[in-house]
């Protein structure tokens, strides 16, 4: 089989050379790239012949689906395939796998940054000691016995819940399912609306997708504290990002952290939250880190020597 690695995984070449290797040993044909594609054409160009394509967060769309004669199995290095035209694969039986877990501890760690970082003022914080300043004013809140509200209690959702517990918060979440064990843990469910009204401290982490697109609205943000901290490290879309900048100007909420937006950076100048007040803006960098790069470049190999196997794994669709 032909095997194409398009685009790059943010890792030491060493890592990708040692992988491909194994599967030309196996009889296979491997080849990668260390640039993003410029356009659709050219990411078509690299998929020709491929029976498996790896890729990245970067778009690929029905025009490369549809190009991709040869196509058998899509093996994406990243939780969310959202930003693949999953319908078209399933029109032609092309198995779509993920990377699901390389980021978890990276992503819940970052949340926890942002709610140190909100609490305590730090942006606002940097600004002031560059430009002369002093510590008046800039004292915060502490994590410890502040409710803070967990908005989908998945694998990164029940990290973020264990750390937050480690740092002597009380932790209330909402999920469409239960976990025995983050009762057990202390745990609160409840529903959505009680845990945005409740919380001193929101993350949420929720996939995008129709149900949750534009959840987190205009009347939901108005149910948040004025001075709740709001983190969003997951999708963009899920929130009415209009409505949160707005929310922050006329002081209807404390703080938002956020690391996703409607696209990917580069954003518009005239997007609002570039523009909000009492903001820490993060350019989607919540999945990246050493450890969850490496440990993502070795999910999606496994999944490629499963399928190979006859044994696939992490099968999206």
């Amino acid at each position: 089989m032909k095997i194409s690695l398009i685009e790059p995984l943010n890792v030491r070449k060493e890592i990708i050379e040692k992988f491909g290797a194994s599967l030309k040993e196996m009889g296979h044909e491997f080849v990668s790239y260390d640039t993003l594609a410029e356009n659709e054409e050219e990411q078509i160009e690299r998929i020709k012949d491929s029976e498996i394509v790896m890729i990245a967060n970067h778009p690929f769309k029905e025009g490369a689906v549809a190009a991709a004669k040869d196509l058998k199995m899509l093996d994406v290095a990243f939780t969310g395939i959202d930003h693949v035209a999953a319908d078209a694969c399933r029109e032609r039986n092309i198995m779509i796998c993920n990377a699901a877990g390389y980021s978890t501890e990276t992503v819940a760690e970052l949340v926890i940054g942002m709610a140190v970082a909100g609490l305590r003022n730090m942006a606002k914080a940097n600004d002031v000691v560059r430009k002369g300043g002093t510590s008046a004013g800039l004292g915060g809140r502490e994590i410890a016995g502040r409710t803070v509200g967990i908005i989908g209690l998945g694998a990164i959702g029940s990290r973020c819940a264990k750390l937050f517990l480690a740092f002597g918060a009380k932790v209330i979440a909402y999920n469409r399912s239960q976990k025995e064990e983050m009762k057990a843990l202390g745990v609160e469910y409840k529903s959505m609306d009680e845990v945005l009204a409740e919380s001193d401290i929101i993350s949420l982490n929720l996939p995008n997708n129709a149900e949750t697109k534009g959840l987190i609205s205009k009347e939901k943000i108005a149910l948040m504290k004025n001075d709740a901290v709001f983190i969003n490290c997951a999708r963009g879309p899920i929130v009415d990002n209009a409505a949160l900048a707005d929310a922050l100007n006329n002081d209807e909420l404390g703080f938002a952290c956020i690391d996703v937006y409607d696209m990917e950076p580069p954003i518009p100048a005239d997007y609002p939250l570039l523009h909000a007040k009492n903001t820490l803006l993060t350019p989607h960098q919540a999945f990246i880190s050493e450890e969850a790069m490496e440990r993502r470049a070795q999910i999606v190999f496994e999944n490629v020597y499963a399928f190979l196997a006859g044994k696939p794994q992490n099968v999206k669709a």
